[in-house]
Parts: structure tokens; C-alpha cells; sequence
């Protein structure tokens, strides 16, 4: 039979043809682009004219076709459909490609090719890329004796398989975890759909009991901000913070550490003290003392609000005979002082917040707006699940741009959080143009029901369509610069700046309407939530501070520096670190920070916030010009969201602001000058 992924689709800009593509298809067709591409590389070695940057360089831009296609497909069906089959063949597929990447990087003769290509007469771009191409030769090993390469080998191939196994015990956990509800009051305070929703939940998942709260990747869990019931809400957080905690089959917590302690052994193989320090030299950041010396400037005034919000929220407790207030009851109180002090009640907005007019009067008007690309949905098209929809996005002057794809709600088989993939990369060389997806996790509404969203989700559907722009605008010549392929601490830019739409007059006036009479949002409510913005910045921001110190406290090992007990090495961490504040637990903790031990980010979720120093500067030159125009939509997208990584990202940045990034902006954001 005859497998799709072998060659290239002929739908629309190359969509993959999922109607035609089974798990079963996976393997075959990643032994067959391995030995594809190997074949490729001895071509490239083979050549007997002397090594330039078309037969070498470029060469190894085109190859690997077959992988990168298959590539694409399957880990974003690893994320976002991760059936029984796709699991298994997740299992199987990580140590091959780790060995595969390596057999590349690690050829001697391939290594002496790049390195002997001469660089004069490039383009910037392609000079680039000859030098980008030598540095990851070198941070793969391919410098070092017999003896380190094969030892680099057997680290990479375990860690691919630590990351698989870190992965699909959360989500199983994840899944287990979701709390059990029989007495409907228990859920008192949960919006009449979010109770209808639970109880879909409990049916799909065969659940005996007759409500299951399902829950997101992060430590806060939204139903915390409105259960009245104290008791449910503390076992709903303590079910979100002992995820991979637990004594049973979905500890993480051995992967966790073990997978810390081959990260600084690899590191030290290439050189580097740590694998922070050995993490950083991909980053924008130029050292780790860099990200400690701002992280150190941010957590005293962020620990010292979130301090004053407790006191508040204490008081706000009492009244209801609450003499000692617990992690899990701070959402509730938090919205109680908001409703209070500001006159706002963010869970009373989602009637103005309907998944539809969210996106088509909301995220795709912005971008409309500022870049005069249009969307149309296309039904004819189909995603890789019956959830997923997908648009053409057609450019100002009415000429393709690429594919959308939206995946919004809440299953099984698909990991926690929000995120964005790439399922076909743009590139000239290649000539393609780009395929973009959005994931979220939003609850499924009841039958006939509209899908409404909380203030929090509009805010993640404006930040990963942020993302999807950056991949759509691309206008690189080759593949290894497209899109969101940027370092870690500049990826999350782009994103966070398209967060600010969402609230700006004319967009808020277009999209957020009462779903049954179609009434705006008030503008009187609009200036109460610009009013309220600084409330809760201190829990966010040490929140945010305690697990990305904890990141790097696991990432800071020197080699040979093992953990026996991760529980009491995540305590002692957030405590050195100024961050050990038990109404304020850290974001995520170790036993479920996918991000780290299974996402790419490790060492290097201090990017959130290296990222939103660049971001709020950005939203400063944005109200300086005027806003939402399309002078300034061209301006970002020509100057920074087209360049990929085929630019200096910081070189992007001052192109478009005139001077290097300030922290001032980020400070007044957060509460915290």
C-alpha cells in the first residue's frame, strides 16, 4: 500500500492529506527519510569538486525531505492527537532520529566539507547559514575524539527516550488526575455550561463518577477562581500540584533527575560547566550570569507584591471564617478583591467572549488591520482530527500566504497548554509557503452550546496566533531560518506583542459582544479591566519567577552531581532563590514542567520574560505610532516577523525600535519599578 508521506502532498500548499495518513505510516516512512537523507550526506561527502556553498551548504538545506515532512506531521500528532498508536510509535521513533541527527553531525567528512567552504562573495543570508551550520557541527561534538562522540551518542539516545517517557506519563497522569465530582454542589460557583462541560468530560472518559474537572498543564486551575466550596478547591490543587509526584506509574520525578543529570554530563563532554551555560550559547542572552543578574533584580519587588496581595486577600477570607489562607483558595479571593476594588469580574465577561467572533472579529480583525491579510475558512480541507478547522490566508494583494489550522478544544489524546506547530516550514529554496497550527484546550460546550471563553483564553488565543503570524510572514530563502525557528528567549516576542490587541478599543469593540443580544462589552467595563491590569502581578510574577528558577537550579548541576531526592532538591531550590512562598507555588513543578523535561525549554524559560522586555518596548513604539495601522503592521512584519532567523534577532529588533530593547516598559507593566 502506498504511504502519503513519501511524497510530497498535492493539496493546497502542500497540506498534509490526513485522510490518507495512518499511524502505521509513521515508521516506515522515518526509516525511509533517514536513509534518504543519509544517502544525501554521502553524496555530499562523495563529491569530488572542492566543498562551496551550493554543493555542500545548500545541499544540506534540500535534504531530508521525506524526514522533515514525516517530521512535522508526527509530533504534532504527538502533541495534539496522541492516540495509543502514535504513543508507541513515539517510543520508538525518539532514539532513531537521535541517532540519525548524530551520525550527521558527528560525520568527520561532512564536518571537514562545511568547514572548508569558503565565505566569501555570500549574501547575508547565506553567509549566515555557512556559519550557523559550523557552530551546531560543534555544539553536536563534532570536535570531539572516538571516545566523546560515542558517549555524546549514548547520552542523546537516552535522553530521547526520558523525554518520550516524561511525556506520556503527565499526559496519562494528567488524565488521571482530572477530579472525580458526584454532588453537583460541590461545583457551586462554575458557570451552568462549565458544569455541563464537566459532565461531558466524565462521560468521555467513562468515568463513574458524574463531573470530572479536567486539568491544564499549569499549577493554577481556572475552575479555582470560582468553586465556593473550599474543600473542592483544594483538592482540585492539590490534583494539579502532585501530578508526577505521586508513588505510582506516572512519577516523573526519576525522569526528571535523571534526565538533569546526562544534560550536565553532556555539556561537560562539550566544554561547559553546565548545561544552563552550555543552553545559553543559543540564546540571545549572552550569558547565564545575564539572566541571573535581571531575574535577581525582579524577585524581591515581585515576592514583596505578592505579599501585599496575600495580606488583602486574608482579609477577604476572613469574612467567610477563613483565619488561615491556603494556595488554593487565592484565585477565589484574588477575583473577590477584583470584583471589589475594581468593579470587575472577569468570569461574568464570557458571555462577550464566544469562540467564533473571538477569532473571526477579534484575532483575525487585528490582523487584518495591521497587515491586510484575510482569512476563509476551508471546509473542504481536511485536519488531522474532526475538531480541526482550517483557513487560507490570503495576502494584501490577494495572492495565497499560507494555511491556518485551529485546534481549540480540550481532549484525551492532546497535551495541556497552548501552543503553535509548523506542519509545512516556508522556504524559496524550496519553494514553499507555510502551514501554521494553533492548539488550546478549551472546554467542549454542551450540544448546540456556544464555546465561551475566559478572559485568560482570549488572551492565549491572541498569543499563539502571535506565534502563527510569525511562521506565516516568514520570507526566508532556507528552511533552517523559517518562521519561529529563532532562539528560545526571542521566540515568545512576537507572540506576547500580539497580546495587546485584544484589548485595543477598536478590536475590543469589534469582537466582544454579548453572544445572545450581540451588546458591546462596555466601554466603562473595558477601562475597569485596563484599570485593574496591575492586580494579581504579584502572584503572576513570582509564579513565573519560581519555576523558571527552578529550571535553572536543575540545569545549573555540574556533572557528576546527582539527585536522590528531586522533592527536596525543588524545596531547597525555591528557597535559595528567594521564591519558596507556599501561597505561591511555582508555575509548574518539576513533576509536571513539560516545558523542560520534554518541550525544548530547558534551561531557557527565563525566555518568557527575557522575551517580554522586548515585548512591552514594542507596545511602547506601538502607541508612540498610533496604534493598530498598517504602517506600523508593514513596519513589524518587514522588519522582525518576515526575517526568521535569517537576521541577527536583536539586530531585527533595533531595526525596528531605533535603539536596543529598555526594561522600563516590562517593570511599569509589572508592577515592579
Amino acid at each position: 500500500m502506498s504511504n502519503a508521506l513519501l511524497s510530497p502532498s498535492a493539496l493546497p500548499y502542500e497540506l498534509p492529506d490526513f485522510t490518507a495518513i495512518a499511524a502505521k505510516d509513521f515508521i516506515p516512512a522515518f526509516e525511509a527519510g533517514m536513509k534518504e537523507q543519509r544517502s544525501e550526506i554521502d553524496a555530499i561527502t562523495a563529491c569530488p569538486e572542492r566543498a562551496t556553498f551550493e554543493n555542500t551548504i545548500a545541499a544540506l538545506e534540500r535534504s531530508g525531505q521525506i524526514l522533515s515532512r514525516t517530521s512535522a506531521v508526527f509530533f504534532n500528532a504527538a502533541m495534539s492527537h496522541a492516540t495509543a498508536e502514535v504513543q508507541e510509535v513515539q517510543k520508538q521513533v525518539g532514539p532513531l532520529l537521535s541517532a540519525h541527527e548524530d551520525a550527521i553531525y558527528q560525520d568527520s567528512a561532512l564536518f571537514e566539507r562545511v568547514s572548508s567552504v569558503p565565505g566569501d562573495g555570500l549574501d547575508d543570508e547565506s553567509a549566515r547559514l555557512l556559519a550557523e551550520y559550523r557552530r551546531r557541527f560543534l555544539r553536536a561534538g563534532a570536535a570531539l575524539d572516538d571516545a566523546g562522540k560515542a558517549r555524546m551518542r549514548e547520552l542523546n539516545t537516552r535522553l530521547a527516550e526520558l523525554g518520550t517517557a516524561f511525556s506520556q506519563k503527565l499526559l496519562a497522569d494528567t488524565n488521571e488526575s482530572a477530579l472525580a465530582v458526584d454532588d453537583e454542589s460541590e461545583l457551586q460557583g462554575l458557570s451552568p455550561d462549565d458544569i455541563a462541560a464537566a459532565a461531558a468530560a466524565a462521560g468521555e472518559a467513562g468515568s463513574s463518577s458524574k463531573y470530572l474537572l479536567t486539568l491544564i498543564l499549569a499549577t493554577p486551575q481556572p475552575a479555582l477562581a470560582r468553586l465556593k466550596n473550599r474543600s473542592t478547591r483544594q483538592r482540585l490543587f492539590e490534583a494539579s500540584v502532585n501530578r508526577g509526584f505521586r508513588d505510582n506509574d506516572g512519577n516523573t520525578l526519576g525522569i526528571a533527575a535523571e534526565m538533569a543529570a546526562l544534560r550536565a554530563e553532556r555539556a561537560a563532554l562539550l566544554g561547559y560547566d553546565s548545561h544552563a551555560e552550555y543552553a545559553v550559547g543559543d540564546q540571545t542572552a549572552p550569558t547565564i550570569g545575564a539572566v541571573h543578574d535581571m531575574l535577581s533584580k525582579l524577585v524581591p519587588p515581585a515576592v514583596r507584591n505578592a505579599g501585599a496581595e496575600a495580606q488583602k486577600l486574608q482579609v477577604a477570607a476572613s469574612r467567610d471564617g477563613i483565619h488561615e489562607l491556603q494556595p488554593w483558595d487565592w484565585a477565589y479571593y484574588s477575583e473577590q478583591v477584583r470584583r471589589e476594588e475594581f468593579a470587575v469580574d472577569l468570569d461574568a465577561l464570557r458571555p462577550w467572549f464566544e469562540l467564533d467572533r473571538v477569532l473571526n472579529d477579534g484575532v483575525f480583525f487585528a490582523a487584518n488591520q495591521l497587515y491586510g491579510i484575510t482569512f476563509t475558512e476551508r471546509p473542504d480541507l481536511t485536519g488531522y482530527h474532526p475538531d480541526v478547522r482550517i483557513w487560507e490566508v490570503r495576502d494584501q494583494d490577494g495572492s495565497g500566504l499560507g494555511l491556518f489550522l485551529g485546534d481549540y478544544f480540550t481532549r484525551e489524546t492532546k497535551s495541556g497548554g497552548a501552543w503553535m506547530n509548523e506542519l509545512v516550514s516556508q522556504s524559496r529554496l524550496l519553494g514553499r509557503k507555510p502551514v501554521v497550527v494553533n492548539n488550546l484546550n478549551i472546554s467542549r460546550p454542551s450540544e448546540g452550546e456556544p464555546a465561551l471563553l475566559t478572559f485568560d483564553e482570549v488572551v492565549t488565543a491572541f498569543h499563539e496566533f502571535g506565534h502563527a503570524l510569525h511562521g506565516l510572514f516568514s520570507d526566508v530563502e532556507f528552511p533552517l531560518f523559517s518562521g519561529t525557528a529563532v532562539p528560545r528567549d526571542f521566540v515568545e516576542y512576537p507572540s506576547q506583542v500580539n497580546e495587546m490587541w485584544m484589548l485595543w478599543p477598536e478590536v475590543a469593540a469589534n469582537f466582544a459582544r454579548h453572544y445572545q443580544t450581540g451588546e458591546p462589552l462596555p466601554q466603562e467595563t473595558l477601562d475597569r479591566i485596563h484599570a485593574s491590569s496591575l492586580w494579581g502581578e504579584g502572584f503572576r510574577t513570582t509564579e513565573y519567577l519560581g519555576a523558571t528558577l527552578l529550571d535553572l537550579a536543575w540545569h545549573e548541576l555540574s556533572a557528576g552531581e546527582a539527585v536522590t531526592d528531586p522533592e527536596a532538591f525543588e524545596e531547597k531550590a525555591l528557597a535559595d532563590s528567594g521564591v519558596s512562598l507556599p501561597l505561591v507555588p511555582p508555575r509548574y513543578r518539576t513533576g509536571y514542567f513539560k516545558h523542560i523535561f520534554a518541550g525544548g525549554y530547558s534551561a531557557a524559560y527565563y525566555s518568557y520574560i527575557w522575551s517580554e522586555v522586548l515585548d512591552a518596548d514594542t507596545v511602547e513604539w506601538f502607541r508612540e505610532n498610533a496604534g493598530l495601522t498598517r504602517a506600523n503592521g508593514d513596519a513589524f512584519r518587514s522588519k522582525l516577523l518576515s526575517k526568521g532567523y535569517s537576521a541577527d534577532p536583536l539586530e531585527s529588533f533595533r531595526n525596528l525600535r531605533g535603539r536596543d530593547a529598555e526594561i522600563g516598559p516590562l517593570l511599569a507593566r509589572r508592577g515592579l519599578s
